[in-house]
């Protein structure tokens, strides 16, 4: 390996880890709110790549009718568990939220997604398709689960996560897609050839970090959310809505994850399964991280995307398994430095 080779490994190392970052920081945010470890996270990046291409492509996307159904689903849902104690205000916003902006993204995207609008009208209509799904897929999937153990929360997500796969399969086929970017054109950085679409990934990534920043330290909201995340009881006790917090942080996922996937669309291919393996490292990344640092989160994922960068070029055969296996140093170490540990529900 040449200075020229290991700077190229570097820029891709970077850029994945950017990706990652995304989704760690995101994993952290919504397991700290709701103590769910939100596999799905990488279908949302998945999903909105594809999203865009249909709608270059002048095809309606599938997830525009899996946003109705799952709006009908949840309604209805609500309406069988509540029953009697659902409020006028409660059935306006079940109308409002889960039927009519559903319906009308829906009827919005038959009319002019064939008339290929361009690159802002894509990317507009798919994060107004995605980011509701976050708040449908919560109140559908995990908020009847609220108080069960984070083992169970797992489990339901991963039933949503192989959920969501086949239904990406269904909707846009096993082909994988590449979406024009947003940033086009290239420049010179030395001996390397920079894209401006992975300057934007860096900057998004920056501007997302410090968005959270400034949303969980200067805003009413974000000091609910962290209220909720250090203490689910005593942020109910002092008024604070935990179910509510836990549809902002679902929403928040799907925003950031829906940003990711318009992002990358251009520089790699996305297939129907490919938020898997995107939502794993990222994973690993939170998992270094603690699961309740941001800034570890996004160093965490730098270092994933530059020890996956190198290996594919050392032993591009085992490059999945190196980065995978580098938490389990961190869980042997976690696990030998905390001592004893009690579940949280038996000290309840």
């Amino acid at each position: 390996m040449n200075g020229t080779i290991a700077l190229f490994l570097a820029q891709d190392g970077i850029i994945n880890g950017a990706i990652y970052a995304l989704v760690g920081v995101t994993l952290v945010l919504v397991f700290a709110v709701t103590r769910v470890i939100f596999v799905p996270q990488g279908e949302f990046i998945a999903w909105a790549a594809l999203t865009v291409a249909a709608l270059e492509a002048g095809t309606v996307p599938g997830t525009a009718w899996l946003l109705l159904v799952l709006g009908i689903a949840t309604a209805a849902l609500e309406v069988v568990r509540e029953g009697r104690r659902l409020t006028i205000r409660r059935v306006a916003t079940m109308l409002g939220f889960d039927l009519a902006l559903p319906a009308g993204l829906l009827l919005a995207v038959i009319w002019l997604a064939p008339l290929k609008l361009g690159l802002a009208f894509n990317a507009a209509m798919t994060l107004a398709l995605l980011i509701p799904m976050g708040p449908l897929l919560y109140r559908l999937a995990f908020q009847p689960l609220a108080d069960a153990s984070v083992l169970v929360l797992l489990i339901a997500s991963i039933g949503v996560h192989f959920a969501l796969v086949g239904l990406g399969l269904v909707f846009f086929g096993a082909e994988g897609v590449r979406t024009t970017p947003l940033l086009s054109g290239t420049f010179p950085a030395g001996p390397l050839v920079v894209k401006w679409q992975s300057i934007g990934v860096l900057v998004v990534t920056v501007l997302v970090l410090i968005g959270l920043y400034a949303f969980f330290e200067r805003t009413m909201m974000g000091k609910a959310l962290r209220a909720t995340a250090v203490n689910r009881l005593g942020a109910r006790l002092v008024g604070i809505p935990v179910a509510s917090t836990g549809r902002i942080a679902f929403a928040l996922a799907a925003a950031i994850g829906a940003v990711s996937g318009i992002l990358i669309g251009s520089l790699t291919t996305i297939y129907y399964d490919s938020g898997f393996l995107i939502g794993l490292k990222g994973f690993v990344a939170a998992i270094i991280a603690g699961l309740h640092s941001y800034p570890l989160t996004a160093l965490a994922a730098l270092l994933v995307g530059l020890l996956e960068s190198y290996s594919a070029f050392f032993a591009s055969a085992f490059k999945e398994v190196i980065v995978f296996s580098i938490i389990l140093p961190v869980l042997i170490w976690r696990s030998l430095a905390s001592g004893p540990h009690h579940d949280e529900d038996e000290e309840a």
